[in-house]
Parts: structure tokens; C-alpha cells; sequence
């Protein structure tokens, strides 16, 4: 017989032969010389010498022990004192339950979803974060997830974490802001055969987007080319002068008209505006010189009906000094006044009249 101690925090195991015989723990213990004593750290995974199932029929060592079975489909999230420290993958482990305070967390990855009691801070952990798929979505935008090639649901702003496995996961998003659409340099014919370039824009707002992104390839492409059909067919329906003038009861036109079309994509179009009608060179001319003539023709109109006017005054004083001489005295008195400011020096006679004088004089002048 030989005398072996088994300090604190270690377990011994005898073996005969190779054959396990017993567990002896902290103590002074009696073995005989053909058995070899093995000893093991409580604090530490315990790695069988032998077939775990031999020894696990031994009552005594089977209750000092924790049995984690990993399958193929699972991880083990193992945590020591409340702290994780790693993960167990496809397998068997073994722990002592004397010394340290494990506990476990099994994770099925057939499933995609994360419901177990698991800490967010650990999913950057560099030992789960291969196990974690993650994706965004942001404050303003709006995403479907498609598990599968099969829809499952919508999902709102915020980060979310999903078990990596053989399953494909795929997030549409979408911008759920207001929204502007330009249609840039659209050459199109008016109903006078006129060319003209139009920069037209729509402002619009995605409502459903299990319709846009599920329903609708490129929602954003086909609103396009409905506003374009929409603008194309209005614009043809005018002539040049018409369209210049109604450019916002076309905008009006063209955004009742796609409401309808806009809402099968998902889509609500909240406003519509032509920003500009752009005419070729020529056109350009032609009508500069067509508002050039049109303001003269404004401008003599102006003109001859100043020069009635001006007719129907003289005449109307003329009937008024036909009628009163003294009337006609002042008139005459005022034009030499004004004719006089005008010569600088008047010489006169004494002898006749001298209103009659200024008027020879006046008339030889001219």
C-alpha cells in the first residue's frame, strides 16, 4: 500500500490495469502499488482517459459531473460564473460541477430567429459573431425580408440579428422619405408640330412596400416611364401657345392622371411640376420676333389713341374760342408767352396795336 494526497481543487481517478477502479477527492487516501492515481483541476474541462461511458457508471464520479451533448444542427454557449467564456460546437464535453458555476445555453440552428436569454453585447463576441448574420435597416427606411425566396415579413428601422445556417436571408429596403423624380430633357411634339424640350419632376412617397419591392420589378423605373407616357400624351394634346400658358393645369393633369397607376406600385405621388419648356433655336427666334411685332402693334395702338385723344381736346377748345372771343384773346395771349420764353430780344413800336405788332412779327418769323 502507498499513501497519495488529492489536494483542494483537484480530483483523483484510480486506475488498475487500466482499468478505472474509483474517484478520491481532497484528502489523504491509501492505494494499492498496481494502482496508478491520475489527477484532474476542477477548474478546467475534464478530458476522459477512457471511455466516458465506463466511467460514468461509477454513481459516485457521474455526480461530480456535467454531460453537454453538442449535435450537428447546435452550439453550446457555455458561461463560467455567469461570464461566457466560448462555444461548444458538434461533440461531447465534460465539466466538474464542484468548484466552478457553469451554465449552459443550447442554440438551434435549424431556426434563423435568436430567442434565447442571450446578452445583445455578445453578438460581436469574436467567438458567436460567426454564428450571427446581422443587418441594418435605417431610421427612414422600411425593409421586407425574404427568407428562402418565400416573403415573411416587414421590417422597421433598426439592427437585426438572425443564426447563421443554410438558410438565405435577403432584406429589400426602401427610402420611406419624400421622394423626387426628375424627367430631364423630354423632347416631345405639340399639336402644332412644334418641338420642345421639358424638364418636368414628381415628388412622391412610398406607402406599401410589400407592393413596391414584392409586387414590382424596379417600382422606381415604372413610375418613371408612367409619368413620361402621362406628360407625352397631354403635351401632344396642346398647341405651343397653349402649352406655355397651361404648363400647371398640364402638371395638374399629368398628376391625377398616374395617382392611379402610382398606387398599384406603391406608391403615392404627392406632387408634379413642369419645370421648364426649353424651344429650339429657330423656334426661339420665331417667337422673339412674333412678341417683338406684337409689342410694336401694342405700342401703336398706344400712339394713335394718344394722337385722338390729343385731336379731340384741340378741337373741343377750338368750338370753345369760336364762341368766346375773350377765350380766344387768353389762347392767343398764352402761345406768346410761350413763343416769347423761347426769342431773346422783341423790339415794338409805339404806334397800333401791340398784339397786332407780335403777331406780324411772329408770323414774318416763321
Amino acid at each position: 500500500m502507498k499513501r497519495t494526497r488529492i489536494h483542494a481543487g483537484i480530483v483523483g481517478l484510480v486506475f488498475k490495469n487500466g482499468d478505472y477502479q474509483r474517484v478520491i477527492t481532497q484528502g489523504r487516501h491509501w492505494v494499492k502499488f498496481s494502482e496508478r492515481v491520475s489527477t484532474y483541476a476542477l477548474n478546467t474541462p475534464f478530458h476522459a482517459p477512457i471511455a466516458l461511458e465506463v466511467l460514468l457508471k461509477d454513481k459516485a464520479l457521474a455526480a461530480m459531473l456535467t454531460v453537454i451533448e453538442v449535435k450537428d444542427n447546435e452550439i453550446v454557449l457555455a458561461y463560467e460564473n455567469n461570464n461566457f467564456k466560448h462555444v461548444l460546437t458538434a461533440g461531447r464535453y465534460t465539466f466538474w460541477n464542484n468548484l466552478i458555476d457553469y451554465k449552459f445555453v443550447r442554440v438551434d440552428l435549424n431556426k434563423i430567429d435568436i430567442t434565447e436569454n442571450i446578452s445583445k453585447a455578445l453578438y460581436s463576441h469574436v467567438y458567436l459573431r460567426q454564428y450571427i448574420r446581422i443587418f441594418e435597416v435605417a431610421a427612414y427606411e422600411k425593409a421586407i425580408m425574404i427568407v428562402d425566396d418565400a416573403f415573411v415579413k416587414i421590417l422597421e428601422h433598426g439592427t437585426y440579428h438572425f443564426w447563421q445556417n443554410e438558410q438565405t436571408i435577403k432584406i429589400a429596403k426602401a427610402d420611406m422619405r419624400q421622394l423626387q423624380l426628375e424627367i430631364a430633357g423630354q423632347e416631345l411634339l405639340t399639336k402644332d408640330k412644334a418641338t420642345v424640350r421639358i424638364n418636368f419632376y414628381a415628388q412622391y412617397k412610398v406607402t406599401d412596400i410589400e407592393t413596391a419591392l414584392m409586387r414590382n420589378k424596379d417600382y422606381e423605373r415604372q413610375l418613371y416611364i408612367t409619368l413620361q407616357l402621362a406628360l407625352r400624351a397631354f403635351v401632344g394634346a396642346y398647341t405651343l401657345d397653349e402649352l406655355l400658358e397651361q404648363k400647371e393645369s398640364i402638371a395638374e393633369a399629368v398628376l391625377k392622371d398616374v395617382k392611379t397607376q402610382a398606387s398599384k406600385l406603391g406608391v403615392n405621388v404627392l406632387h408634379t411640376g413642369m419645370r421648364d419648356v426649353i424651344l429650339p433655336g429657330d423656334m426661339k427666334d420665331i417667337m422673339n420676333q412674333v412678341l417683338i411685332a406684337h409689342k410694336k402693334a401694342q405700342a401703336n395702338v398706344v400712339t394713335r389713341r394718344e394722337e385722338t385723344a390729343s385731336t379731340r381736346s384741340l378741337l373741343n377748345t377750338a368750338k370753345l374760342m369760336e364762341d368766346n372771343t375773350m377765350l380766344f384773346k387768353l389762347k392767343e395771349m398764352e402761345y406768346v408767352e410761350k413763343i416769347a420764353d423761347k426769342i431773346g430780344e422783341i423790339t415794338v413800336s409805339g404806334n397800333g396795336n401791340v398784339i397786332e405788332q407780335l403777331k406780324d412779327i411772329f408770323s414774318v418769323n416763321k
